[in-house]
């Protein structure tokens, strides 16, 4: 079983950036698509980005595009996520987590917080006006 940790959080002022890691133990995310998503106090956990595990396909959502960037490295068993231009609204405590379908399965639902599990612990992330 994987274990995912976050780490890379912290306070930033607006316009500044932040670079997240998701690190694996236990196994290797060989064949994982893997997601970051944020919750701030009050509201939902929403997705807000994915990288799937072969064809380098990346979903990002619309309130970040153009400002985050999310990669993987296969060989240090890792997901980061690049966050430029850090707004307030982005404050949130950021999880990553593994997928629980493949292929095509995911392709179709990989928006739905539901496929996936290994949670991390989250890790909080401050952007200061």
């Amino acid at each position: 079983q994987v274990q995912l940790v976050e780490s890379g959080g912290g306070l930033v002022q607006a316009g500044g950036s932040l670079r997240l890691s998701c690190a694996a133990s236990g196994r290797t995310l060989s064949g994982d698509a893997v997601g970051w998503f944020r919750q701030a106090p009050g509201k939902e956990r929403e997705l807000v980005a994915a990288i799937s595990w072969g064809d380098g396909f990346t979903y990002y959502a619309d309130s970040v595009k153009g400002r985050f960037s999310i990669s993987r490295d296969n060989a240090k068993n890792t997901v980061c996520l690049q966050m430029n231009n850090l707004k307030p609204e982005d404050t949130a405590v950021y999880y990553c987590a593994k997928s629980r379908l493949y292929d095509a399965n995911w392709y179709r639902y990989y928006r739905n917080t539901g496929v996936y599990d290994s949670w991390g612990q989250g890790t909080q992330v401050t952007v200061s006006s």
